[in-house]
């Protein structure tokens, strides 16, 4: 019955792929007739970009839950205020993927290792990406890290990691990256995100290479306020932009832009440096990010209800977005605020501010990252916290602490745990 279900709905995401490219085409070719989307295809289109969070746990999704889901929201994101254990988180996202009856619903998660991670024990507690590094082999720590972290979360129904951290932890002060990066060095920071990104993927799971094109040399945390990084193109080109590149070649299936000002990137592009917007919101970011480094995969942003956007509404903020090259957005937190960002993508597509051209673009590459990532429930929770994950996590700790010559680090606190 499964298998039955998972073909049909491969099989209409193949249909509105075919469809989407057939119109996308006509339009990028200038045909004599121009692409005409009912309001109603772009309400739909539209709701499809958007990934919102919910209050409440237990298994039932929320009435909140529902009524977006009804609506043809794309994704769902979880934090830590909507789980209780494996077996709830299992069956709360099997009926929310069951709520979306035939098409397809993304669930993702932030679970990073370390201090960022939404699911607790018995889940496998993987160290953080600095620990990762110290390992004697950290390439296959990250890839033994990328592993569990696939297998666990692809046992209780969540289709997208918004990890790894691709971020040069270049900056002391920095109060959001730190040892949630890999390294200080671009070179170690791309071998082992790509290892991770691969080892997971191959699980079944989505990774997400983030905060592009870089948050960690800013001294100011997105989540409260706007950071710049301001260095010039050749230093971005040494350093920070280098990993996503090789996240780019390794086929990570999305990239999630920062909400960080990069001059440097608006100025290629045309932008004054006091015109610069968030990457977020970047059409030279974005420029980059399609062009120079050749991304095809799903540009998302981090949530549009952090504290750097403040400057700007919410509709502002997705209308750049969309027209910049974004192709989904996530809104974690409040319905309201939702449902304001989906209608003022539709407004902007029905006056032409946004093209229709661009809603097609975006919701292909969607599709295409549901048609290789989104599955249908499943019940694996033997797999969650298992022997074999707990001897490689004591593997990685004990190659690590050889090389730190100490215990275990000191537990810090969640960045990102701002507003769960």
């Amino acid at each position: 019955m499964l298998q039955q279900q998972q073909a049909l709905r491969v099989l209409i995401i193949q249909r509105e792929m075919e469809l989407l490219e057939r119109l996308t085409k006509g339009v990028e070719n200038s045909a004599p007739t121009p692409v005409k989307l009912s309001e109603a295809d772009i309400d739909k289109l539209a709701a499809k970009l958007f990934v919102f969070g919910f209050d409440g746990k237990g298994t039932e999704p929320a009435a909140h839950a529902r009524r977006l889901i009804d609506k043809g929201f794309g994704g769902v994101i979880l934090f830590a205020r909507n789980i209780e254990n494996p077996k709830q988180v299992a069956e709360l996202c099997a009926n929310l993927k069951l709520e979306a009856a035939d098409r397809p619903l993304l669930i993702m998660i932030d679970q990073e290792g370390g201090r960022v991670a939404r699911l607790g024990p018995p889940f496998s507690k993987i160290p953080a990406a600095r620990v990762l590094s110290e390992a004697s082999k950290p390439e296959v720590a990250a890839a033994s890290a990328g592993k569990i972290l696939g297998r666990e979360l692809r046992a209780v129904n969540i289709d997208l990691d918004a990890a790894p951290v691709m971020d040069v932890d270049t900056n002391p002060d920095n109060p959001v990256i730190g040892s949630r990066s890999f390294s200080r060095s671009p070179e170690v920071v791309a071998a082992m995100g790509c290892s991770l990104i691969r080892e997971m993927q191959r699980q079944g799971v989505a990774a997400c290479a983030k905060h592009f094109p870089g948050h960690g040399d800013t001294s100011k945390d997105s989540h409260l306020e706007l950071p710049t990084l301001a260095h010039d193109l050749p230093r971005l080109q040494q350093v920070e932009l280098p990993p996503f590149q090789a996240a780019a070649d390794a086929g990570v299936a999305a990239i999630m832009l920062a909400h960080v000002t990069v001059p440097a990137l608006d100025r290629r592009a045309g932008v004054p440096a006091p015109g610069a917007l968030p990457a977020s919101m970047s059409a030279g970011a974005l420029r980059y990010l399609r062009r120079d480094i050749g991304y095809d995969g799903v540009a998302i942003t981090d949530d549009l209800e952090m504290g750097a956007l403040k400057e700007w509404g919410i509709e502002k903020v997705v209308v750049s977005g969309l027209s910049a090259g974004v192709d989904m957005f996530l809104v974690c937190h409040t319905e309201e605020v939702q449902l304001r960002a989906h209608r003022a993508v539709v407004e902007a597509v029905l006056t032409g501010a946004v093209s229709q051209a661009r809603l097609l673009e975006a919701a292909r590459r969607v599709d295409t990252l549901m048609a290789d990532f989104v599955r249908p429930p499943t019940t694996k929770l033997h797999i969650v916290g298992s022997r074999d994950h707990a001897a490689a996590v004591a593997n990685i700790l004990a190659a690590s602490k050889v090389m730190r010559g100490k215990g275990e680090p000191a537990e810090e606190a969640d960045p990102t745990d701002y507003r769960r």
